[in-house]
C-alpha cells in the first residue's frame, strides 16, 4: 500500500468533514471545500481521524489511495490554516498594488497589467514590490501564483522581473568579445 496513504488525516476541532458516496465536503473557518472521491478508494472517518484504503489490489488503486489522502488532508489544513504564496517583484520601477479582488501590476510594458482574482483567494501588497496570495485551496492559490509569475518570469541575465520569494535565479554571465 502507498506509504502516504496508509497516515491517517487528523481533522482538528472546528472542522467539520462530511463522507457521502458521491462528495467530499469539509468546512472550517477558512471556507468550505468539495472534492469528489475516487471509486478505487475506501474512506472511512471515525474518533476525528480519515482513513484511507484502496478498493482492489491494482497498482492504481493504491497509488489514488495515497493521492486522496494527500488532497483530503490539504482541504483539512486549507479550511483550518489556509495557504499562501509569496512573490517578489524585481526591477526598476516593477510595482504591484492590490485593490480589492484586482491586482495591478507595473512590470515594465506599456501599459499596466490587471488580474482578477477568483472567489475564495485573496491578494495583499504589504510593500510596492511584494504579492501575498492566500486561500483555502492549495490548488489555486498556486495556479493564480504561476499566472502572476508567467506575466513577467525573471530573466536570466539581470534577475528582473516576477519571481516566488524563495526562488534562486541563476543568473548567466553575458557573452564576452
Amino acid at each position: 500500500m502507498s506509504r502516504v496513504g496508509k497516515m491517517a488525516v487528523l481533522v482538528p476541532s472546528g472542522v467539520d468533514v462530511q463522507i457521502k458516496q458521491d462528495q467530499i465536503t469539509v468546512k472550517g473557518s477558512g471556507g468550505e471545500l468539495k472534492l469528489v472521491p475516487h471509486a478505487l478508494v475506501n474512506i472511512s472517518a471515525e474518533d476525528g481521524k480519515l482513513s484511507f484504503a484502496p478498493a482492489d489490489e491494482s497498482r492504481e488503486a493504491n497509488a489514488m489511495s495515497g493521492t486522496m489522502r494527500q488532497l483530503v488532508n490539504n482541504m483539512v489544513v486549507g479550511v483550518s490554516k489556509g495557504f499562501e504564496k509569496k512573490l517578489t517583484l524585481v526591477g526598476v520601477g516593477f510595482r504591484a498594488q492590490a485593490q480589492g479582488a484586482k491586482l495591478n501590476l507595473s512590470v515594465g510594458f506599456s501599459h499596466p497589467v490587471n488580474i482578477e482574482m477568483p472567489a475564495g483567494i485573496t491578494v495583499a501588497t504589504p510593500a510596492p514590490t511584494e504579492i501575498v496570495i492566500k486561500g483555502a485551496d492549495r490548488q489555486s492559490v498556486g495556479q493564480i501564483a504561476a499566472e502572476i509569475r508567467a506575466v513577467r518570469p525573471p530573466e536570466p541575465y539581470k534577475g528582473k522581473g516576477i519571481r516566488y520569494s524563495d526562488e534562486k535565479v541563476a543568473i548567466k554571465e553575458t557573452k564576452k568579445k
